[in-house]
């Protein structure tokens, strides 16, 4: 008798679009591993506590949480880890008998494909476009792993972001800019800008399938910021070309794409569900095979 699955999900808003049950489910086939992952669709924040009650009750596995709910989860866990206490945001829940614990496997998710750079980044300035919880994981990578000179930090919403890293520990790290001024060329934001080493795109601009967003570049392409001595990460990874990495690499950027963070960071949290080492490079495989399909062609694990 074969043992009954432990369920695994994704809670979020909007977020049909995720390559995550892929990720996981191919990781769980190749390994033989008795869990299932699928995505719960959250309409608003009034609803996670009740979707966490829920979880605790029905005793589902884990869970990763995506946008916009990395910092609404926090009040309503039992348990934080250091690195989600650090930045106050949960991107990976892990119920051990009704047990919720909170986890940030984004950190280290994110630093590890710009490792490679390390020599190119440490001293030098770099920055990111955004005001949530993705944006303080990369703030957080950037200072423990890299050492740049600054983290200029675009928004447009000064005082979410003030708000935002009003309890982060190491905020004089990080200088705030106006995405507005960067637009306009107001207060040397361009200046700051061309002086980066790395542009981080933490938004969702550039996401394929939501409104607004998916041709849209968070970078003012008319103004020809990006050029060949900077490496664009875009943590958007549907699609794999976005329009940021696009741009980036007609100007001769390096590019980075989303699809690395969100690999590193599933393959941590695969190992605090399951115990088990996610096999990284054949799911890759497997997810960029399945991307690189016309839509309606059949896939299989082979």
């Amino acid at each position: 008798m074969k043992p009954s699955k432990q369920i695994l999900g994704l809670i979020g808003r909007n977020v049909g679009y995720s390559w995550s049950p892929l990720i996981h489910n191919t990781a769980c086939d190749l390994l033989g591993l008795p869990y299932v992952y699928t995505i719960f669709d959250i309409a608003k924040p009034e609803l996670l506590e009740d979707a966490l009650r829920g979880a605790r009750a029905l005793g589902i596995a884990g869970l990763n949480v995506t946008i916009p709910y990395k910092k609404d989860v926090v009040p309503l866990l039992d348990e934080l880890t250091e690195d989600a206490t650090l930045i106050q945001a949960v991107n990976t829940i892990v119920n051990t008998g009704g047990k919720l614990v909170g986890h940030n496997t984004d950190i280290e998710g994110f630093a590890t494909p710009l490792l490679p750079f390390l020599s190119r980044i440490e001293g030098n300035p770099v920055c990111i476009f955004g005001s949530g919880g993705a944006s303080l994981a990369a703030i957080e990578a950037f200072r423990r792993f890299f050492r740049p000179s600054v983290i200029h930090l675009f928004v447009r919403d000064i005082f979410k972001a003030l708000f935002m890293l009003e309890p982060y520990p190491h905020k004089e790290r990080v200088s705030v800019c106006l995405l507005n001024d960067l637009y306009s060329g107001k207060n040397h934001t361009r200046e700051h800008f061309r002086n980066c080493s790395v542009v981080v795109n933490a938004t969702p601009i550039g996401t394929r399938g939501r409104a607004g967003d998916e041709a849209s570049c968070i970078v003012p392409l008319e103004e020809n910021l990006l050029h060949n001595r900077q490496i664009v990460y875009d943590m958007v990874y549907n699609p794999l070309q976005t329009p940021l990495l696009a741009a980036a690499g007609q100007a001769g950027a390096e590019t980075l794409s989303g699809i690395e963070m969100l690999l590193g960071q599933a393959a941590l949290a695969f190992a605090l569900w399951t115990g088990a080492s996610m096999p990284t490079d054949a799911v890759r495989s497997r997810l960029l095979r399945h991307i690189s399909k016309p839509a309606g062609t059949s896939d299989d694990l082979q």
